[in-house]
C-alpha cells in the first residue's frame, strides 16, 4: 500500500478507525507530519483535534537514528540497546538531550496557543505519519499516562513490525493500515513525502478553541 500523501494516509487511516469502531474524546497529533494525518483522522470522526509534541533523540554520531525520545511535559525514554553498540559519552548524549529539550519547548510555545486540554480520565487517540522505531509514539504514550489518561490508543497508518509490537506493550491498542516487517522508512510509503512545515501545523492547530479545564 502507497498514500498519495499524508492528508490521504489521514483520511484512509480514519476510515479505517470508524469502520472499526474506535471511539476517543480527542485526536492530538504528534508534529510535524503526524498533525496532517491527525487533522485527517479527527475530522473523519469528528473529534477535536490538537497536539501532543515530542521530539526526537537521536544518537550523538548518527542524529538520525533514534535512540531515545522527548514528550511534554516532562517524559524522556533512551534505548539502552543502540546507545551500547556504539559507545557514546554520557556527556555527549546530554548535549543532544539538551538540543531537543530547546526545540520541544520552541515547538509548544509555537503550535500551542491555549492551556494544554486536559487528558484525565480521556480517551485519546495518539496519531502520527508513521511509525519507525516507535520511540516517540511511546514517549507520547507515557505521557499520556502521566496526564492520567483513562485509554490511550496510538494510530497511524504505516508501522515497521518492531514499532508496532512495542506500542501494542505501551498503549491500550494500535491501530495501523500496513505492518511491514520489511519496513526501512516512513517515506517509502508515501508518493508525496515533503517536510511538513511548522506553518502548516500552525494552520491546522489555528481552529482548536480555548479550554477551561
Amino acid at each position: 500500500m502507497k498514500f498519495a500523501s499524508r492528508q490521504d494516509a489521514g483520511r484512509r487511516l480514519g476510515q479505517l478507525l470508524r469502520k472499526r469502531g474506535v471511539s476517543a474524546e480527542i485526536v492530538l497529533g504528534l508534529p510535524r507530519g503526524g498533525v496532517v494525518v491527525a487533522a485527517e483522522v479527527a475530522r473523519e470522526l469528528e473529534l477535536p483535534l490538537d497536539v501532543l509534541v515530542v521530539r526526537k533523540i537521536g544518537h550523538p554520531f548518527h542524529r538520525e537514528f533514534a535512540v531515545g525520545a522527548l514528550a511534554e511535559p516532562d517524559v524522556l525514554i533512551l534505548d539502552e540497546l543502540p546507545l551500547s553498540g556504539i559507545p557514546v559519552a554520557r556527556s555527549q548524549l546530554d548535549k543532544v538531550i539538551g538540543e531537543e529539550t530547546a526545540r520541544l519547548r520552541e515547538y509548544r510555545s509555537r503550535f500551542r496557543h491555549f492551556a494544554a486540554p486536559s487528558l484525565k480520565s480521556k480517551t485519546v487517540l495518539l496519531v502520527d505519519d508513521g511509525l519507525a522505531t516507535g520511540a516517540t509514539a511511546e514517549a507520547a504514550v507515557l505521557s499520556a499516562r502521566q496526564q492520567n489518561a483513562r485509554r490511550i490508543i496510538v494510530a497511524a497508518p504505516v508501522a515497521s513490525t518492531s514499532a508496532f509490537e512495542k506500542l501494542e506493550r505501551a498503549a491500550d491498542d494500535v491501530v495501523a493500515l500496513v505492518v511491514d516487517p520489511y519496513f526501512a522508512a516512513v517515506g517509502q510509503y508515501y508518493e508525496n513525502f515533503a517536510q511538513t512545515t511548522d506553518d502548516e501545523v500552525v494552520a491546522l492547530l489555528s481552529h482548536v478553541a480555548p479550554r477551561s479545564e
